[in-house]
Order: C-alpha cells, then structure tokens, then sequence
C-alpha cells in the first residue's frame, strides 16, 4: 500500500514508520521536526520503499503519489511543548487535520486520526470508555491540546458523513518506550533521566494522581489492528492498569537502583487527576489488548536512555 504519514519523525510515528515499512509498504513520511527527530527514522532513509518530506503539515502539501492510507500524527503532544507553542499545536491539530482529510478525499483513501486520552479531560468517571465525553476545560492551559484533538475528531466525522471518508480514529492513553525525546517533559522520560542522572525525580502535587502507561510495541499493534477493521469510530488504546504517579517514582528508581530522591512540586493547571481506558472495544473489535508489563517496557526504556545519553 501507500501511505502517508504525518509526525513520522516522532515519538510513535517513527515506530509505525519502521513496521510499515517492514511490512512492504511504500511509505511518505512528513515531519516539521519541531519534536520528531531525523535520526529516530535514520535506518530508513535508503530504503526505496521510504520518502522523507519536510513540511509543516499545517499549511496545504501536494502530492503526486496514489494514496491508499492518510495517518494524521503530526502533534505537539508533550505538555513542555504544547505549552510552549500553544498555537502550533491549535494549528496541528485543526489546519493540519484539515489537510489531511482533503488530501485523503482527493486521493480516494482512507484516513486515520491519531487522537488522545485528553479529549477526556480531567474525567469524572474512571475507567473512561469511548462514550464519556468528558470534562475539559475550554480556556485553560492545556486545552491548545485537548481542544485541537477534539475538533479534529469532530472534523474527521464531518468529512465522514459529508463525503463518505472511510475513516478511523484512535485515543492515545501515555505510552512510552525507545524514541521518546529525553527532554519532552514526559512523567516517564522525565523520570528515568533525573535517574539516571542523580537528580531529584520530580513529583507534581502528592503524586497520588494516577496514569495508565502502554508500551510503544504493544501500541503500535493496536494501531496496525485497526487499520485491519472496518470500524469507524474511537477506539481507546492503552494500558488499562491504573498507576499512581508517585508509585511509577518508586519503581523507576528501584529499576535505575538510582539514589535519588523525590521532590514534591506544585500540581499544575488542569492536570488531570485519573487517566485510565476502558479498552472494552478495543477487546472486542480489535482482539487486542496490552501484552508488555510495565516493568518490563520500563526496563527496556531505561536500557534506550542509558544508550541515549551516553556522553551527555
């Protein structure tokens, strides 16, 4: 197949590039390397089934290539960065939407929207299933994110419906894993580099808020599932075991036999206090659930970074 893929250059994106090329597939990656980076998709780069673009996604791209696939990544999800360009991240997630979607119905093929747990919001109700519609804060600090994925999944039906795009759209719980940016500003990066580096680990609030973490392979797997179904509406893919962030402190530095410490900061601004999917249909329609315990996707992420900062 061909395929398009926007963000391919970043955290998960690289890795679904990887498979997919693996796979056979001729792949067009477009990336503004705002927060992707070149050399997660280094090994690729000669591969004749593989083209790079550098563009920003938020203003229109034309293409000469037959499509089968569009897949929409392109995202500045990291709280340190969205926080930082809050209109490139409305941008992102509602102009580059919108290029997508009309590239997808220019060339007859499908496409498919990367959302998040954020369209959930600060939820009311844990685990979340795809029927919450959430508690978000419309002007908040964080809502330059939530918002943007919240249209854009309300953009993507519109074309739905209007003009019958076959569509598919997933909901992105924390997931973690090899080429994740040391410095994105991520609770689980965040950790194992204050780790692995002496430094304190830092805390926001008690801790006692609580995140689901999926690694990136078990990911990838749902997101290659549903590609696979025909399915058209959000799906939700994580890891459906709840953790505390102050525990998730706890085991990363049993796991780094780090001596640091933990140092308790100020909770921020519309941080959500339960994030946890309800992965019911993910079950049922996808076959699919998270198979890499957390202890062992953390071990193989603490092994990534000891390699990643070699000689920082």
């Amino acid at each position: 197949m061909n395929i398009l893929i926007t963000g391919g250059c970043g955290f998960i994106g690289s890795h679904l590039c990887k498979k997919l090329v693996e796979r056979g597939d001729f792949l067009i990656c477009v990336d503004n390397f705002i927060t992707g980076f070149r050399n997660n998709i280094e090994e690729l780069l000669s591969n004749p089934n593989f083209k790079l673009i550098e563009h920003d996604i938020s203003n229109p791209l034309y293409l000469d290539y037959k499509l089968d696939w569009v897949l929409h990544f392109a995202s500045l999800a990291s709280p340190k960065y969205y926080l930082k360009y809050p209109i490139k991240t409305l941008k992102s997630g509602l102009l580059g939407t919108y290029n997508c979607l009309g590239i997808a119905k220019a060339k007859k093929a499908k496409f498919f929207l990367a959302s998040t747990s954020e369209v959930y919001g600060d939820p009311l109700i844990s685990p979340q299933p795809e029927e919450y519609t959430g508690n978000v804060s419309i002007v908040g600090l964080r809502s330059c994110y939530d918002e943007s994925k919240r249209a854009a999944e309300s953009l993507t039906y519109a074309y739905m419906r209007q003009h019958n795009l076959d569509v598919r759209v997933v909901r992105i719980f924390n997931s973690y894993g090899s080429n994740m940016n040391p410095d994105d500003g991520r609770v689980v990066s965040n950790f194992i580099v204050q780790a692995l580096k002496g430094e304190d680990l830092t805390v926001y609030g008690k801790g006692e808020q609580t995140r689901s973490f999926c690694y990136i392979d078990d990911l990838v797997g749902g997101i290659l599932a549903t590609m696979e179904v025909d399915y058209k509406w959000p799906l939700n893919l994580g890891n459906p075991e709840e953790l505390k962030i102050i525990d998730l402190a706890k085991l990363v530095l049993k796991l780094t036999n780090s001596k640091s410490k933990i140092k308790f900061l100020d909770l921020p601004e519309d941080d959500p206090k339960r994030r946890c999917p309800d992965i019911s249909k993910a079950k049922k329609i996808l076959n699919w659930q998270p198979k890499i315990s957390l202890e062992e996707g953390l071990k193989k992420t603490i092994g990534y970074f000891k390699e990643k900062l070699k000689g920082v």
